[in-house]
């Protein structure tokens, strides 16, 4: 019985190992109609990316009209400025995925006439490598974006985690 109860545990632990390293395909705004102008500041993408937790290898999946928008990846600079003739990726296919490959910003605006302009815009942070089981976002700094200060948030996600590292650590000493 000592042994099936640390093959139980090994089984455990690894499962647990892989729901924190497995990169996932975000749907944006959680939802597929989310890509267009937003109705409300409380409705707009960059509320939902503050709520979401993006790391390296997480890709971000887009479904919208391919017909009549677009996604623009685009500088820091173009997207505070919503400058569409300069981007540095730009998908129309309506069904859009983006790897996220590196720590660190990444913006997107609307590549249709004065979407972004009206809000149509999201801006994500990437958790780097040393910080990939923390439950908090890193806050953009002041001078990277312009807009009213949005207080810190804390996520659930966080205390799962803990609470499953905790819960190892008991099984683990209980063997």
């Amino acid at each position: 019985m000592d042994i099936f109860s640390r093959r139980l545990t090994s089984s455990f632990l690894f499962f647990l190992f892989l729901s924190f390293t497995e990169a996932k395909e975000i749907l944006v705004g959680g939802k597929t109609d989310a890509w267009k102008i937003p109705s409300s500041e409380s409705d707009s993408l960059n509320r939902w990316a503050e709520k979401s937790r993006f790391r390296i290898g997480d890709s971000l999946v887009w479904k919208y009209d391919g017909g009549k928008d677009s996604v623009l990846q685009v500088t820091k600079e173009a997207y505070a400025s919503c400058n569409t003739s300069n981007s540095i990726a730009e998908y129309k296919d309506g069904n859009t995925k983006v790897k996220l490959d590196r720590s660190g910003p990444f913006y997107f605006i609307s590549g249709a006439k004065g979407h972004c302009e009206q809000g149509q815009k999201l801006h994500v942070v990437v958790l780097s490598q040393k910080h990939r089981y923390t439950g908090i976002s890193p806050a953009p700094s002041p001078a990277e974006i312009e807009g009213p200060a949005i207080a810190p948030t804390s996520s659930a996600a966080g205390l799962k985690a803990g609470f499953l590292v905790t819960l190892g650590v008991v099984v683990l000493g209980l063997f």
